[in-house]
């Protein structure tokens, strides 16, 4: 007898391959026949009649590192058939990390992973939380499954700190050691954020070494690169490149928010020269992210998050930056606030930074510094992608064999990007729709591709003694409703998803299950 039956659907494998009408039993936590078990007794029987059956997604960049501690049921994830994270990204997370470095990293990044907010009462106080006490949190604990990256930004700051400079040759092998240990403890790679503190500060040398340590654990090297403009991404493509060709490493780009016709045949290039290098992408045209990371200078952040409100309180500092508001990065006008900690500025989450200012009476370098000042730097932003990037780059990128999706998701604020709760349901749902791609290399790029990628070995594919992650829905009825304005709302079309073998949702209803189970490379 099957704990669950689903019987009558489309089954869509994940290979790419064609889809098949077809049975599929379930025990336990796996998946143990498909086939013609119409007739088969199980405990739950799900008609699929006029839905398809596929294997649960795989978000494979995505900030639920303590919004799925404090979210365990996570509704913005199984709403759209998504059960399993990859956490630990852009070089700046949770885990391994002593106290000191966990205070940093939960206060740094609280523009995009809630911070204090989300880890107080889900975070364990320690003196040091390793990848196993931090795999160990999600564990039966959560909704949804989760594998994880080595932060390169943690493991600098467990030796360096916060300084700028390159690591000795001692203090890089105490560096490599954390890695060593973090992969041992069950991470499948390490990650860098080459625009976050510290992670920004490692240079090619010590990211080779680092790379170095997970290469014989089959590991994958992801990048938040140095740049994404079109003025300087060859340059950080060259360091992809390099540390791929030095460490014999896979290597793959984060959210890959470039110009097609400029990237593309580079990383065609590297891989017919032997490179291993993928990239995921989220189909938006605009990111999110810290304010504090888009507007202000690296140099005025330098020292932590208490020097960095001295430095803008005083008003000497405030004098030398305004030659850099006067001429940004990026264009700050336009920059819409999704997260504002401060009470006092609540009331601009959702507007403009040009909104704002002119609310407030002032210029925006003043809105910027009094609202960072306010709110202890925890403050997100969505910034528009580079003006000549348009939707013909998003289908470009989708169609490429090396892309994999990333929802880029992060979970805070009142005004949070759509991406987060609806960037897989915009994948099956409009761009299936569009024909950009067909439904079996929807699956395939949304499930099977990350699966492989990263070594869930028993994921990605709907197949016997496969792992029992398993998704129904109607395709014509899957629609991502978030918007910039309504950020929040949840995708619809999903009605079954199971996650372990356990059902999450049942006929559109979520249940109280927490299946989710802690993945390692296998």
């Amino acid at each position: 007898m099957f704990d669950i039956l689903i019987h009558g659907g489309r089954v869509v494998d994940g290979s790419g391959n064609p889809w098949y009408y077809g049975d599929l039993g379930i025990q336990g936590d796996r998946i143990t026949a498909i086939g013609g078990l119409a007739s088969a007794d199980a405990r739950h029987k799900i008609d699929a009649t006029d839905m398809v059956v596929a294997p649960g997604f795989i978000d494979t960049h995505v900030h639920g590192d303590l919004a799925l501690l404090a979210d365990p049921l996570h509704e913005p994830a199984i709403r759209q058939g998504v059960t399993t994270y990859l956490l630990g990204q852009d070089g700046v997370a949770m885990a391994p990390a002593s106290a000191p470095t966990l205070e940093y990293m939960c206060r740094y990044t609280a523009g995009f992973s809630g911070g204090p907010m989300f880890a107080e009462g889900h975070l364990p106080k320690r003196p040091l939380l390793t990848m196993a006490d931090y795999l160990a949190l999600f564990e039966r604990k959560c909704a949804l499954n989760v594998a994880c990256l080595v932060p390169n930004g943690n493991v600098r700051m467990e030796v360096l700190g916060l300084a700028t400079c390159a690591p000795s040759t001692h203090e890089l092998g105490r560096m490599e050691g954390i890695v060593r240990r973090s992969m041992g403890d069950g991470a499948v790679g390490l990650s860098s954020g080459l625009d976050y503190i510290p992670s920004r500060y490692a240079d090619i040398a010590e990211l080779t070494a680092l790379c170095r340590e997970i290469a014989p654990f089959g590991g994958v090297y992801v990048s938040h690169i140095r740049s994404y403009t079109p003025e300087s991404v060859d340059a950080a493509l060259d360091e992809v490149e390099q540390i791929a060709r030095d460490a014999g490493v896979a290597v793959h780009v984060s959210h890959f928010n470039s110009l097609a016709d400029q990237v593309l045949p580079r990383i065609d290039a590297m891989r017919a020269g032997g490179i291993d290098v993928t990239f995921d992408l989220y189909c938006y045209l605009a990111g999110n992210s810290i304010l504090g990371m888009v507007a202000l200078p690296p140099s005025v952040q330098e020292g932590g998050i208490d020097v960095t409100l001295a430095r803008l309180r005083d008003p000497e500092t405030r004098k030398t930056l305004r030659s850099w508001f006067a001429s940004p990065r990026v264009p700050l006008a336009p920059v819409r606030l999704t997260f504002v900690a401060a009470r006092a500025f609540k009331q601009y989450e959702g507007t403009t930074l040009e909104e704002a200012a002119r609310e407030a009476g002032c210029d925006i370098g003043t809105l910027v510094c009094d609202l960072l000042v306010a709110s202890g730097m925890a403050a997100g932003c969505i910034a528009p992608h580079h003006p000549r990037r348009t939707e013909a780059d998003i289908r470009a990128f989708m169609r490429h064999p090396a892309m994999m999706a990333g929802s880029d998701g992060i979970y805070t604020g009142r005004f949070p990007h759509p991406r987060g709760w609806g960037c897989f349901a915009r994948y099956l749902g409009h761009y299936v729709k569009e024909k950009v791609w067909t439904l079996e290399e929807c699956v395939q790029k949304l499930a099977a591709h990350a699966a492989r990628r990263y070594g869930l070995k028993d994921r990605g594919l709907l197949r016997e003694k496969m792992a029992a992650d398993v998704i129904v829905f109607a395709p014509n009825k899957v629609l991502d409703r978030a918007t910039y304005e309504h950020g929040r709302e949840p995708a619809s079309g999903m009605e079954h998803v199971i996650v372990n073998g356990e059902m999450v949702l049942h006929s559109g209803q979520r249940t109280r299950a927490l299946p989710g189970r802690a993945l390692k490379r296998m």
